[in-house]
Order: C-alpha cells, then sequence, then structure tokens
C-alpha cells in the first residue's frame, strides 16, 4: 500500500499522515500492517525517510472479510481528510488507486478489485 499526499504536504504533515493511517488499518483484525523499508537511512540524517511512513505492508489474518475491511478502512480515511491525497493497494501485480473520484466510481472500482482479490 503507497500513500501519496497532497502535491502541497510537507514532509511532517506527510509522516502524520501515515501515521494515521497506519493506526487505522492496525485497529483491524490483520497480523500485521508494518512500513517498508527501503534501506539504510543516510549517514547523519533523522527520523524515517519519505517511504517507510507512505508505504506500508498489510499482512492479512486468516479470517473471512478482513481484505475487504482493509480496502473499506482506506475509503473511509480518504474520505475524511482534504486535499488530494491518494492510496494504491497492490496485489499480485494488480493495483488499486483511491483518490478523488466520486463516490460511484469509487465504489465500482472498489467492488471489482475486492471480487478478484477476496479469498473464496
Amino acid at each position: 500500500m503507497v500513500l501519496e499526499p497532497d502535491a502541497g504536504a510537507d514532509a511532517e504533515e506527510t509522516e502524520l499522515l501515515g501515521r494515521q493511517l497506519r493506526r487505522e488499518l492496525r485497529s483491524l483484525d490483520v497480523d500485521e500492517v508494518a512500513p517498508v523499508v527501503s534501506g539504510e537511512a543516510p549517514p547523519g540524517s533523522k527520523g524515517a525517510d519519505a517511504a517507510s511512513v507512505t508505504e506500508l505492508l498489510v499482512t492479512l489474518s486468516a479470517s473471512g472479510g478482513v481484505f475487504a475491511m482493509v480496502v473499506a478502512t482506506v475509503k473511509d480515511w480518504l474520505a475524511r481528510r482534504s486535499g488530494g491525497h491518494k492510496v494504491s493497494l497492490s496485489i499480485d501485480g494488480d493495483t488499486l488507486e483511491l483518490d478523488g473520484a466520486t463516490a460511484g466510481e469509487r465504489a465500482e472500482l472498489i467492488d471489482a478489485f475486492v471480487r478478484r482479490h477476496q479469498p473464496a
């Protein structure tokens, strides 16, 4: 999962957005929500790099319906934010990008994506 903050977001806002999304996803019945680490931080750098707060690996539990709940949580999280933030969800090379689409368009895309990846 990749969070793409609005173009006007600074590093502090980006970090806050990433932490908020990660906290909401952790409240679900998932095994883990972990930042994707892109390598070692450069010498002398402080804090996390942008990728570690905007790229998340969500490990799903075996219980049914968790995947649909993750997608719904991301959709709801985006709806509560102002700005042009986007979140891309990828599974086996298939990517769903959630952004400023209309509610109807977003619902159609989400339903198709969930149907393709929901365990039987």
